[in-house]
């Protein structure tokens, strides 16, 4: 082990601890984790939601046996190795220790906290930009050719994980043209490594072909029901607030890329990060698209820091002040980010909350609890109710369990005791229907919105129609849904979901 990896070890170990503590055990897992868990049991090269990796990651949590500490687990691996990158960034800039210790206390306290809760796509994606930085600053450095062919590697990753990674090739490129490692693009490897790039995309972007490309429906949906209510203003003020503690490195950073003789060949990063953040403002993107680019940033201002601050009074004074900055200004965010809060104690103090935007959710409006959380409500309760409903229909026939979304039916997959695998008309759900049985059973999971007419439109297809109840957690999203029951079909339920399917897919 190289000298002081210890004080990294300490960090990693910190950034489990943390993650662990940071969720109350009122709460249940969050809504996409459940689609995403699912996915594990419908391995493919493609999805409607997102690309294949975190259905791998998914299917080795099942096979680890499935619990939530699982789930947990691997958001909070992906945050702690990102610290591990850029202290191995820090190290190829030549930076000192004081400059690691900085950069791993700034991303441990910071907004990776908070991503690193949720098992998404967003803790691999920051893994992977951040080690895609790292290869192409370790090929500047060598210009050894076996980095453009890991980059590739890595590239080719990123875009089986989240397509969002395009950004940075958008934002790079211009950047790469307008310096003097513009000489990259001479070299055959890099279109070499760009084949290879392709090559390893290639089975998703057949999937996406034979699917005919459903990642522009998701996309238009997205813009049409999420992005349109994104204000500009709020993605750059989230920009300032996502790594706060540690804001005045990466500061220092944009100076030195600009104006410190030992990065003048990595000058780039500055105009990258421009165009990039320009590219985001312009399409109105989700403010926590744009968290992968910030731990380089943080490598590179802290081994500035690390240079300028390494002598006389600046290290005794000023040193101390930089590490207990993260530490002092993660403590007042510990109690707005984290669903360590009861609901009822949120929805009695939504000052702070509000003055952050934290209670604004995707449709534009203002709520009792943030998003997150309230999406982290009532899924053990519905899970409960269904269950025992099914318990009773079963015993005539065969039940299908149809939900009007993803969150519903994988939250059912997940805490249901008797084996149900619930479905959707929604996401990804739709390719798995299991039509092999002949079903003459409904459970009917609704919206709130839209459970007002099911007995009078659904009831006359039934021999027994029963309402169950509905969710009734107060704070949750899914507060309100009703769960119905329709037992003894007078009419072909199977034909009839085929005709659906067929229908949602023509959407696509």
């Amino acid at each position: 082990m190289k000298k002081y990896y210890w004080v990294l070890v300490i960090f990693i170990l910190a950034k489990f601890i943390l993650q662990y503590s940071l969720v109350s055990p009122e709460y249940d897992l969050q809504r996409d984790e459940y689609l995403h868990f699912d996915q594990g049991y419908h391995l493919a090269w493609g999805y409607l939601s997102v690309p294949p990796v975190t259905s791998w990651i998914a299917w080795l949590i099942r096979m680890l046996g499935g619990s939530e500490f699982w789930i947990r687990f691997f958001p909070a691996l992906f945050g702690a190795l990102t610290i591990v990158v850029v202290w191995k960034i820090i190290e190829e800039l030549n930076g000192s220790l004081f400059a690691k210790i900085l950069a791993s206390a700034g991303l441990l306290f910071s907004i990776l906290l908070r991503l690193n809760m949720f098992f998404q796509p967003n803790s691999m994606e920051v893994l992977l930009w951040t080690l895609f930085f790292y290869i192409l600053i370790r090929y500047v450095s060598t210009e050894k050719v076996k980095w453009l062919y890991w980059g590739g590697i890595v590239f080719g990753i990123g875009i089986l994980n989240k397509y969002n990674i395009a950004f940075l090739a958008l934002g790079f490129i211009p950047a790469l043209l307008l310096s003097s490692q513009r000489k990259i693009f001479l070299n055959p490897h890099l279109y070499l490594s760009g084949l290879l790039t392709l090559l390893i995309v290639l089975p998703n972007l057949i999937w996406q072909y034979e699917q005919h490309f459903p990642v522009i429906h998701h996309m238009k949906e997205l813009s049409e029901r999420q992005l349109v209510n994104v204000n500009r203003w709020n993605f750059m003020r989230a920009q300032a607030l996502f790594f706060i503690g540690i804001g005045f490195a990466i500061i220092a950073a944009f100076y030195a890329l600009l104006f410190y003789p030992p990065f003048k060949k990595f000058r780039f990063f500055f105009w990258g990060y421009v165009i990039t953040i320009g590219l985001f403002v312009f399409f109105k993107a989700k403010d926590y698209y744009a968290i992968g680019l910030y731990p380089v940033y943080i490598a590179f201002g802290t081994t500035y820091l690390g240079t300028i601050l390494r002598e006389g009074w600046k290290k005794k004074c000023i040193q101390p002040v930089c590490l207990l900055h993260p530490v002092i200004l993660f403590f007042p965010l510990y109690s707005l980010l984290f669903p360590n809060k009861s609901p009822e104690f949120i929805a009695a103090h939504p000052e702070w909350y509000k003055k952050f935007g934290l209670l604004r959710w995707e449709d534009g409006e203002d709520h009792s609890l943030p998003q997150d959380f309230a999406d982290m409500q009532g899924w053990k309760e519905l899970a409960q109710k269904v269950d025992e409903k099914y318990s009773r229909l079963s015993k005539t026939g065969n039940t299908l369990v149809l939900c009007d979304n993803y969150g519903q039916a994988g939250a059912i997959n997940f805490y249901s005791k008797k084996g149900i695998r619930a479905v959707s008309f929604n996401a990804d759900y739709i390719n798995w229907f299991d039509l092999s049985k002949a079903y003459k059973n409904l459970i009917r999971v609704k919206d709130y919105s839209e459970n007002q007419d099911e007995i009078r439109e659904t009831g006359p297809y039934f021999d027994i129609t029963e309402k169950v109840e509905y969710i009734t957690k107060p704070f949750a999203r899914e507060k309100g849904t009703a769960i119905f029951s329709f037992e003894g079909a007078k009419i072909d339920i199977n034909n009839r979901v085929q005709n659906e399917i067929r229908e949602v897919k023509q959407e696509y």
